[in-house]
């Protein structure tokens, strides 16, 4: 929801680091690959309940997350680019949540379940309109710069930061957190679908 809003924030601030890098050589994808082994080390930090830890190997896969696009755009994007963002971002939403499960199993292991089975509709039903937006040649203008059509809603990249980041300071509202957020999840899912309809109807302008 706020995703396209805050690209011109957070682009300015992220723009001396990206020129810095792509002066030095550093490709985009490098810093991808960074950024998803940064994410993943969250899932340890979570199981053994160091919350803290966790929330700045979060943050380090965000500012990864923000600084490959800006590397890429220096040095033009590659379609590896953006499979590798697309494809490691809804690893790295799922390992989090893993984390959680894992740190109090008795506690958190269903809220868990639920939450991975709502980013499973958000993201299926996310990659399958970019995937016939593709061949019909649509394009975003919410996200005109990203690597492939970019569908908005209720809960977009944002959203999924601030709940983690919430669920890292208050983990004990983690049942609860979790369970909100995969409601949200399945509404900006049931938006999509609709959407989908629409777009691909039988005669719908392409």
């Amino acid at each position: 929801m706020f995703d396209a809003r805050l690209q011109g924030v957070i682009q300015p601030v992220l723009g001396p680091a990206a020129r810095w890098l792509a002066a030095h050589g550093v490709r985009a994808e490098a810093i991808t690959l960074a950024g998803f082994v940064a994410g993943a080390l969250a899932v340890p930090a979570l199981a053994a309940g160091a919350h803290g830890l966790a929330l700045a190997f979060i943050l380090a896969n965000r500012v990864a997350d923000g600084l490959d696009g800006a590397v890429a755009r220096l040095q033009g994007p590659t379609d590896r680019g953006a499979f590798l963002d697309i494809a490691l971002d809804f690893a790295f939403y799922g390992l989090v949540v893993l984390g959680f499960a894992l740190s109090d199993p008795a506690a958190n292991a269903l809220p868990a379940a639920f939450l991975l089975a709502a980013f499973m509709g958000t993201g299926s039903s996310f990659l399958a309109f970019a995937v016939l937006a593709a061949r019909r040649g649509m394009t975003s203008t919410a996200f005109p710069r990203k690597g492939i059509y970019y569908l908005g809603g209720l809960t977009e990249g944002a959203e999924t930061i601030a709940v983690f980041v919430a669920m890292c300071l208050w983990p004990q509202a983690f049942p609860v957190l979790a369970v909100l957020f995969a409601l949200a999840c399945w509404i900006t899912t049931v938006m999509r679908w609709r959407l989908g309809w629409d777009a691909f109807a039988p005669g719908a302008p392409q």
